[in-house]
């Protein structure tokens, strides 16, 4: 239990400098940028404590909003994700699984891995655009906005899931 905090202690850093230094500053075309950091929330095993889960993702998201001026947006979206992957890994997850099953690659095989990472960063970057710009206006520009970041997003992880799994 002890390395496994250990090992989100630097998951969780390493994210965080990955998304402050780096990944804000990428806009695709002026449209999508990769939030790199749901990836925190998605990586959970199944039986970790709820209250652990939403908190970490919680102050994940706080602090991001610190350092990218964006006051109560991804800790808000973050601890909506951490609640979403507690309730859809146990539907996503094997039914004959261990209890303590963690999703990645390795462990939920890709199919289920791309369903359960899509829908998470799918409805994160439809969360996060829709309240940064608080209005419906301009929808098209909101979905470009959410499909593109999404799309950029999923193909950060899956690379890292390429590179973790072996």
């Amino acid at each position: 239990m002890k390395i496994e905090l250990v090992n989100r202690l630097v998951m969780f850093l390493s994210l965080l400098l990955a998304q402050v230094l780096i990944l804000n500053h990428v806009h695709l075309m002026g449209v999508g940028t990769p939030l790199l950091y749901v990836y925190f929330a998605i990586t959970f095993r199944r039986n970790f404590p709820k209250w652990l889960l939403l908190v970490s993702c919680f102050m994940l998201g706080l602090f991001i909003d610190i350092f990218s001026n964006t006051p109560g947006l991804a800790s808000c979206v973050m601890t909506i994700a951490g609640l979403v992957q507690a309730y859809l890994m146990n539907f996503i997850a094997p039914r004959d699984s261990a209890a303590d099953l963690a999703a990645s690659i390795k462990t939920l095989g890709f199919s289920r891995f791309l369903a359960l990472s899509g829908i998470i960063t799918l409805l994160y970057c439809l969360l996060f655009f829709a309240l940064e710009t608080f209005n419906f206006f301009d929808m098209l520009m909101w979905l470009a906005r959410s499909l593109t970041s999404a799309v950029l997003t999923m193909v950060l992880m899956l690379a890292i899931e390429s590179v973790r799994s072996k």
